[in-house]
């Protein structure tokens, strides 16, 4: 039974990369054929005062505590997160998991600003103004791109730890902080829910890749070591 346990992660895996790029593919070809405006605006609205749709709902702590939460995911926190632990990781001279988040992080946002390149969404016209943008709505770069990094140091952290709790709770925390940022986006009005679902899916996608062709990597050098 031991020697059938990594075949059947691997396949449970490979299915569920195969699952998360069938879901963008839907997502993408229901946002293009429109049949999800409907969807999108009223998200949107939801989030919104019913007398002005310009003011987000709640106090005005909520929407600064949003801001905060998205700035998480923008490009030169992950960028400036992701090289620390990359740094950090090379000192400890584990080169294989400072590779594999470089590799994750740099692959993810070059895939996440090719899509965008395709298919060029518009963003939403309800956005706040305070915020600014400056690439196209679809797929989320801040949902793909936290996927990728938290996702990624979240993995490194469970697979240094010994109990099968904290394992939990580590990536149970990076799952809630991705969520966190993506809801963030449609809160201030930056991207439409189907951009985050999208963003959040190949985010996921990749991350999981990184972490197969790792792992494959990883037992290749050991199967050719105890030969």
């Amino acid at each position: 039974m031991r020697t059938r346990q990594p075949e059947i992660w691997l396949l449970g895996t490979l299915l569920l990369v195969a699952a998360l790029w069938l879901i963008f593919i839907f997502i993408a070809q229901d946002v293009f054929e429109g049949e999800t405006a409907a969807f999108d605006r009223n998200a949107i609205l939801a989030f919104r005062s019913a007398g002005n749709i310009s003011d987000p709902i709640g106090p005005p702590w909520v929407e600064e505590a949003a801001r905060d939460i998205t700035s998480l995911g923008s490009i030169i926190v992950v960028v400036i997160l992701s090289g620390a632990v990359i740094g950090y990781l090379l000192l400890l001279r584990k080169r294989g998991p400072a590779l594999l988040m470089l590799i994750s992080v740099a692959g993810g946002t070059a895939l996440n600003d090719l899509l965008k390149y395709i298919f060029d969404r518009p963003r939403p016209d309800l956005m706040l103004q305070a915020a600014r943008v400056f690439t196209s709505s679809f797929p989320s770069g801040h949902a793909a791109v936290s996927a990728v990094v938290y996702l990624t140091l979240g993995s490194l952290l469970a697979r240094d730890a010994t109990s099968i709790a904290v394992k939990i709770y580590v990536m149970a925390v990076a799952i809630l902080l991705v969520f966190l940022i993506g809801v963030s986006r449609v809160f201030l009005g930056l991207h439409y829910p189907t951009d985050v679902l999208a963003g959040w899916s190949i985010g996921s996608a990749w991350a999981m890749t990184c972490w197969l062709a790792a792992d494959r990597l990883q037992n290749g050098r050991a199967d050719r070591i105890g030969r």
